[in-house]
C-alpha cells in the first residue's frame, strides 16, 4: 500500500512539474494583481466593504490569468471550442473566488477580526492557498483538457489519479 502511494505520488509529480511552475509563474503575477487591487480598495473606497473588495481585485486578476493560462500553461491543451473553455474557467474561477471571499467573510464577520491586515490573510493568503488547490486541479482536469489523452506524453496520465481495483 505505501509503494503504490508512493509510486502514484513520484508520477504526479513527474507528471505536473512543468505545468506547476507555469501556473506558478501566472499565479504569482495574479497574485501581486489581486492583492495590489484588494489594498488599493481596502484602504479607499470599500474599506467598509472588504468581501466585495475581494470579489472585485479577485475578477480582475482571473481575467488575466484566464489568458495567461490559456496562452502560455496549459497552451498544448486548449479546447476548439472556445466558448465551453471560457464557460468552465468561469465556473471554476468563480468556486475558486467564493472560496476566498468566504475566508473574508468567515474571519471579518464570524470570527471578528476586522482589520485590513486580517482582511488581506485571509483573503489573499489562507483563502488564495486554497483556491490555487482547487484551480490547478480544475484547470488541469476540466478545463484545458483537449489534448489530454492525445499527446503521447499524456496519454496515461489520468491512469495515475485513479484508484487501483483490488480483485
Amino acid at each position: 500500500m505505501y509503494q503504490t502511494l508512493l509510486a502514484r505520488f513520484k508520477g504526479l509529480f513527474g507528471l505536473f512539474w512543468r505545468e506547476v511552475a507555469k501556473f506558478g509563474v501566472v499565479g504569482g503575477i495574479a497574485f501581486v494583481i489581486d492583492s495590489g487591487i484588494y489594498l488599493w480598495l481596502l484602504n479607499g473606497s470599500m474599506s467598509g466593504h472588504p468581501t466585495k473588495a475581494k470579489i472585485i481585485s479577485a475578477v480582475v486578476a482571473t481575467l488575466f490569468s484566464w489568458v495567461a493560462n490559456r496562452y502560455w500553461t496549459f497552451r498544448h491543451r486548449r479546447q476548439a471550442n472556445m466558448v465551453r473553455e471560457v464557460v468552465l474557467f468561469i465556473i471554476m474561477n468563480g468556486v475558486g473566488i467564493a472560496i476566498a471571499s468566504a475566508c473574508v467573510y468567515i474571519s471579518h464577520w464570524v470570527l471578528g477580526f476586522t482589520t485590513a491586515y486580517a482582511d488581506f490573510i485571509s483573503g489573499s493568503v489562507i483563502g488564495l492557498v486554497l483556491g490555487t488547490i482547487f484551480r490547478f486541479f480544475a484547470y488541469r482536469f476540466w478545463v484545458f483538457t483537449e489534448e489530454l489523452d492525445k499527446d503521447p506524453a499524456f496519454a496515461d496520465d489520468h491512469k495515475l489519479i485513479e484508484t487501483e481495483r483490488q480483485p
